[in-house]
């Protein structure tokens, strides 16, 4: 391992695989050369019996993109939760004696008989403090060998097994990140490490609360699977719905804190000197909006998220985008290649005691054949060396013709591929602009029946009851207007004032509709005789329209629901001399069906009086009262107003109402905020 060219840190996750390639540059520094992200096709804690495939196809994949050669090696890392770690003071004892003291603890401290577990230590000591503290990490045989196997089957030269939490503290120790009593928040998939780190000692503790629990949430809260669900956890900084998705996941937030706060407390009762200074937040969970803030806010502590690493990013500008976006779950992997490279603070290794002599004959059985082969060479270099040269490339001449033939047929397949690749792109599209009329087909059919159902149904006998107490509301028409963006419609210009509070039932005034959201914009007109006026109509027919809100079944069914549903304008019918009007035809096209008046002493070409006097009412226009609007007294006694069903009401105060609703398209997944209303 001290002669190694390059190595590969490998940390293969719940989700993927995360691998970092360092290297030394002319100088002797620590450079990223490359990197790897393969996640899998199911996290593993719910892939089952299929884990082991998992990982195997992920590292076969990683092999066939990246082949170690000569000269590399490769370092690899153990759930914290799977292997054992503890830290204990030694009493003062002599240098020679340590080993057989850390044995003796070992012993007491290691739930398993030695001979079952791969254990390894690490002493750290404060300078000039005589005190020595000994750092005891096992794992049990089976399940390392068992690790192990995945690598040793497609030939890769571990030498490095080391725990997750130890490879995170190794890199934050490289670059400089631990500054005085420093806490490392790594949150995982499953688990979250916690390590407070002071000069020369650790702490280390794994919650059982990880980026699983937040996906879990999501699936609950919007009915979703895990995978959907996962992909709105990460996409959740760009969502339109990232205050909905942190509002699901609060409960997981206040469980995390709560453990973080409860670890800090048991650690400053052990270490009553010390005191966090700062936090550094590590995993890919760590993306999701807030989280960072959260935390901040509720431990009291400066909470910083990793910005970038001491051995930088590689040369490529594209990978090194794809490396800074991935940055915060790669830690542990660039923790595992430091080690390798003989940079890290804690060089204890789980790798099997039995491997490691294998790899260290391995590496002198190469010098043994090199100076033989030297050897042999020197003697026959001056006799031997043409001979050999051109029989070597005789026997390549079969493979160099091969190589130009396979050649030569992928330039050939790569031409016709090319010809081929960007035709049928318009049929596709056709085919889909097609498919995708069948979508809606019903939505208007659906919307208009909607709305009726949401009119109140008269009782038995309604006709019968005075007409102020009657329930019925009669819609005189359904214009609509489609509009291809419903926000600007919703929130209220700047200095306008606020709308009144909506009734008991309905949602908050101003909904929560994205920009873009495309819809209706209904401006009809209804009438009532019900004596409550506008009270009657928004507590029945209105509020039952708002409760179509985006996450109402019925809504979804039909792929619209109501943003808001509101009246306008309210007056009486006496109010609306065009309404008057339209009364009077109807009562005269019932009493006249031959559609002729007789009047006496019509003149031809004689202006026309009303229709009031041509059947015999009033003359061309009725009394007005002081306020230039018709008089009851004048009208009530006109038999054009009177209620047909009981031939005594007058319809002059029924009302009439302007309603405005709109309807959006496309409920969203998440919850949204619903309808406003007002009324006069």
């Amino acid at each position: 391992m001290a002669f190694a060219r390059y190595v590969w840190g490998i940390d293969v996750g719940n989700r993927a695989l995360k691998a970092i390639k360092l290297v030394r540059d002319a100088a002797g520094q620590l450079k990223v050369d490359d990197f790897e992200v393969i996640e899998h096709e199911t996290v593993l804690s719910q892939a089952g019996d299929n884990r082991d495939g998992l990982i195997q196809s992920a590292l076969a994949q990683f092999v066939q993109r990246h082949p170690i050669k000569s000269g590399g090696v490769c370092a690899i890392s153990v759930s914290g939760q799977s292997s054992f770690a503890r830290f204990i003071k030694l009493p003062p004892v002599e240098t020679k004696k340590i080993p057989e003291i850390v044995r003796f603890e070992a012993i007491q401290q290691i739930p398993f008989p030695l001979d079952d577990v791969e254990w390894s230590y690490q002493l750290f000591q404060e300078k000039d403090s005589p005190e020595v503290e000994v750092g005891i990490f096992a794992m049990r045989k089976d399940l390392i060998n068992h690790q192990i196997k995945f690598y040793t089957d497609i030939d890769l030269n571990v030498q490095v097994v080391q725990m997750n939490p130890i490879a995170v503290y190794n890199a934050m120790q490289f670059d400089q990140r631990v500054d005085g009593t420093t806490m490392i928040i790594d949150l995982g998939a499953e688990n979250t490490d916690l390590i407070i780190a002071e000069g020369e000692t650790i702490w280390l503790r794994s919650i059982p609360i990880g980026g699983n629990n937040f996906t879990e949430v999501l699936t609950k809260a919007f009915k979703l699977d895990f995978n959907k669900a996962e992909d709105l956890k990460r996409n959740a900084s760009t969502s339109k719905y990232a205050r909905q998705i942190f509002q699901a996941m609060r409960p997981v937030f206040a469980d995390l804190v709560a453990e973080i706060q409860r670890s800090i407390g048991f650690y400053s009762s052990v270490h009553r000197d010390s005191r966090i200074k700062s936090v550094v937040a590590l995993g890919g969970t760590f993306r999701l909006p807030g989280l960072q803030k959260y935390l901040q806010q509720n431990l009291q502590l400066d909470v910083k998220r990793l910005d970038g690493l001491v051995a930088g990013a590689p040369s490529d500008a594209k990978m090194a985008a794809t490396f800074n976006e991935n940055l915060l779950s790669m830690v542990s992997a660039y923790g595992l290649a430091v080690q390798a490279m003989g940079e890290a603070r804690v060089v204890s290794s789980l790798l099997p005691e039995k491997i490691r002599r294998e790899r260290m004959w391995m590496e002198k059985t190469k010098w043994f054949g090199a100076t033989a082969a030297m050897f042999v060479l020197g003697a026959g270099i001056m006799g031997g060396r043409l001979y050999f040269d051109n029989f070597a490339f005789q026997q390549g001449e079969p493979n160099r013709q091969r190589t130009a033939e396979v050649l030569s047929r992928a330039k050939e397949w790569d031409g016709k591929w090319s010809e081929i690749a960007g035709r049928g792109a318009g049929d596709r599209q056709l085919i889909k602009n097609i498919a995708s009329m069948q979508e809606y087909r019903l939505t208007w059919a659906n919307l208009f029946a909607t709305i009726h159902g949401a009119l109140p149904v008269p009782g038995a006998g309604e006709e019968k009851l005075p007409r102020g107490q009657r329930t019925s509301i009669v819609l005189d028409n359904l214009p609509s207007k489609f509009v291809p963006d419903l926000a600007p419609l919703i929130v209220p210009p700047p200095g306008s004032a606020p709308p009144l509070a909506p009734a008991e039932g309905a949602a908050p005034a101003v909904p929560d509709v994205p920009a873009g959201t495309r819809g209706y914009v209904f401006n009809f007109t209804c009438t009532s005789p019900n004596a409550k006026g506008s009270a009657h109509v928004d507590a029945t027919f209105l509020l039952a329209l708002r409760k179509l809100t985006a996450n109402d079944p019925h809504s979804q069914a039909n792929k619209f629901y109501v943003v808001r549903a509101t009246i306008l304008q309210a007056s009486r019918i006496r109010q609306n001399p065009a309404r008057l009007d339209a009364l009077r035809k109807a009562y005269f096209a019932r009493m006249n069906p031959t559609g002729v008046a007789p009047v006496a002493g019509a003149v031809p070409g004689a202006p026309d009086l009303g229709l009031s006097a041509r059947f015999g009412g009033f003359g061309g226009r009725p009394p007005l009262g002081p306020s230039g609007t018709p008089t009851l007294a004048a009208e009530s006694d006109d038999p054009a107003f009177i209620d047909p069903a009981n031939k005594k009401d007058n319809v002059l105060d029924d009302w009439e109402y302007q309603v405005e609703l709109i309807v959006a398209l496309d409920p969203p997944v998440a919850p949204a905020a619903s309808v406003a209303a007002s009324t006069p």
